[in-house]
């Protein structure tokens, strides 16, 4: 896990309406689950490239302020 350290990925899925979705890390090919309380900006959408942090959540590792780049 690498907390605090910025990563970037690409939105594969997310669903507005129920409001989370998953980014694939770019360096490392894992899919991180992503809240949309944890998305800076209006919304993702898939093929977005974002950065983002790893964060412990309620069931493991969420992405955290995910910002579109």
């Amino acid at each position: 896990m690498y907390y605090n350290k910025k990563m970037e990925g690409t939105v594969k899925f997310f669903n507005e309406s129920k409001g989370f979705g998953f980014i694939t890390n770019d360096e490392t090919g894992q899919e991180i689950f992503v809240h949309v309380t944890g998305v800076n900006g209006p919304s993702l959408n898939e093929g977005d490239k974002v950065t983002y942090v790893e964060e412990e959540g309620r069931k493991g590792t969420v992405a955290a302020q995910v910002t579109a780049i």
